[in-house]
């Protein structure tokens, strides 16, 4: 199968943080962020596959710092791995004052997503390179990423007699 340059799978989506969106700290709610890394996520994967995909699962996510109603979320997605039909999904979110112009990093993941055909059957994926230093160290880290994953995997809860 071929290969794609990582970076046409790159998405960009912002969006500004408003009064429902945050908690009693007028911050942004944690599941708020979930929810668009994951709709981010699905949409740098299905660039990359051609093809519909599911969520496999969220394998980190980590909140660095918080943002605020009037700041901006702009979140950016690529596919910085690739299995047969698994693609591992990298997510920055990073949030802006608009007003002071002060930006920062609020969150991190790795999601992995699974291309599927209209039967919902796993579908091969065409592999990635990449093309610039950050890509690179992406690329180049997956391996390690997914040894974590099939260790945790290996260390779930399995109930007795099931």
């Amino acid at each position: 199968m071929s290969k794609n340059p990582m970076n046409q799978s790159k998405t960009i989506q912002t969006h500004l943080i408003l009064p429902p969106d945050t908690n009693h700290h007028q911050t942004i709610f944690g599941g708020k962020v979930l929810a668009y890394i994951d709709e981010i996520a699905d949409i740098a994967a299905m660039k990359h596959a051609k093809h519909a995909v599911v969520t496999a699962s969220i394998d980190s996510v980590d909140f660095l710092s918080s943002a605020k109603v009037g700041d901006v979320l702009e979140l950016m997605a690529i596919v910085s791995s690739t299995g047969r039909s698994s693609m591992e999904v990298y997510v920055r979110v990073t949030s802006m004052n608009l007003l002071t112009g002060e930006e920062k990093l609020t969150t991190e993941s790795y999601l992995t997503m699974v291309a599927v055909d209209e039967n919902g059957k796993s579908i091969p994926v065409p592999g990635i390179y990449p093309e610039t230093e950050d890509e690179t160290l992406l690329f180049e880290s997956g391996a390690a990423r997914r040894e974590h994953r099939k260790q945790r995997q290996a260390m779930k809860y399995k109930p007795r007699g099931k």
